[in-house]
């Protein structure tokens, strides 16, 4: 029986590992303990509640305004005498997270293999995203598995050096959470409130649009409502106190536009299916969203998902004010470029990403 300790510990991650977990814990012959670090608290909670997932281990490390150094710091000093006292054959992260990293490297000082899910995406400007360029990077040299969506991922994976016979195309785990949490028969207090509007939905929390970038993007926003009486913005605002100061002075007198604590991945998911459009700093919504037939503007100046640029469901804006109002416009008036992003294949996957990863640990586990 192959022991597996599954290692998460914020939103976007738990929303791609749950899923994971579950059809691992199906398996007869792996043992799986789940063990998460508490990066985020409130908002990975929700999902743990929604897939009704319970940790064996929870380092509860969030506290406010917490650092780089912190995190990284305190999932160390947590977590070594977990996996001495756990022994796993494995121990599986997913993406680009700090908490990611600070496991993939307390593994290797143990010797544990890592199982990368989500691995080989790239930006190669190792401040954007900041840290998360540099965290993928440094966790793929440690891995042993790496479980890439796409070929795209894979061939960065191969030009760095990395053993292709270790190196799995298995889609994005994100497209199976899909699967189990859209409802036809939705409703929610906010798409009542957005009645007979188009809705834009809006994501907006990197660390490295805090400040001039965000108040560019919500600017640019602010034009598009002046001029589109039947637009309404619906923005679950980062627990980020920064964040929330930046939103709440921009969009203060904007009653089209509401400011929301960060929904469940339940709400999250089927407003992001009623939407009209989606403007994102996320990576994760960046492949959510082209499943769902909508129209991504990436509110970023680099993507590490090149395969949504050149399938044509995604679109690279920046966050001058004026670019994200010039794209948006666009989108809004010319019927013809917005079909065609919400018609583009989504290249991220089929949703049985979990099951490949499954089948490929466990079937070397019985050879």
């Amino acid at each position: 029986m192959k022991r597996i300790m599954v290692v998460f510990g914020t939103r976007p991650e738990a929303i791609k590992m749950c899923p994971l977990i579950k059809v691992l814990k199906e398996r007869q012959n792996a043992r799986v303990s789940v063990l998460v670090t508490g990066q985020h608290r409130k908002m990975l909670d929700q999902v743990l509640n929604a897939f009704d997932v319970i940790p064996d281990y929870d380092l509860s490390i969030m506290k406010e305004k917490q650092t780089l150094f912190e995190i990284t710091a305190n999932i160390l000093n947590g977590i070594k005498a977990i996996l001495e006292k756990e022994q796993p054959d494995l121990v599986l992260v997913h993406g680009d997270t700090t908490t990611t990293f600070a496991t993939a490297l307390a593994s290797f000082y143990l010797q544990i293999p890592v199982g990368h899910v989500e691995a080989g995406l790239r930006t190669y400007d190792i401040y954007s995203p900041y840290p998360e360029e540099y965290n993928r990077q440094a966790v793929s040299i440690v891995a042993r598995y790496h479980f890439a969506p796409t070929e795209q991922a894979k061939l960065n994976l191969i030009k760095e050096g990395k053993d292709k016979d270790n190196i799995y195309v298995t889609g994005n785990t994100a497209i199976d959470a899909l699967k189990t949490t859209i409802r036809k028969d939705y409703s929610h207090e906010e798409l009542t409130w957005a009645l007979g509007s188009r809705i834009i939905l809006l994501t907006a929390h990197r660390r490295e649009n805090i400040g001039k970038p965000m108040e560019g993007i919500f600017h640019g926003i602010k034009r598009i409502l002046e001029e589109n009486p039947d637009v309404k913005v619906i923005y679950p605002v980062h627990l980020n106190p920064l964040i929330r100061e930046i939103a709440g002075s921009v969009f203060q007198d904007e009653e089209r536009v509401h400011l929301i604590e960060p929904l469940d991945v339940l709400d999250f998911h089927n407003i992001l299916a009623r939407a009209y459009l989606v403007l994102t700093d996320s990576g994760g919504i960046q492949e959510e969203a082209p499943s769902l037939g909508k129209p991504v503007l990436v509110l970023r100046d680099t993507t590490e998902r090149p395969e949504g640029i050149k399938a044509g469901t995604l679109c690279l804006v920046g966050t001058k004010e004026e670019a994200i109002y010039q794209s948006i416009r666009n989108l809004l008036h010319d019927k013809a470029a917005y079909n065609k992003m919400c018609q583009a294949s989504n290249p991220y996957g089929d949703g049985f990403a979990s099951k490949r990863i499954a089948d490929i640990l466990l079937r070397e586990n019985e050879s």
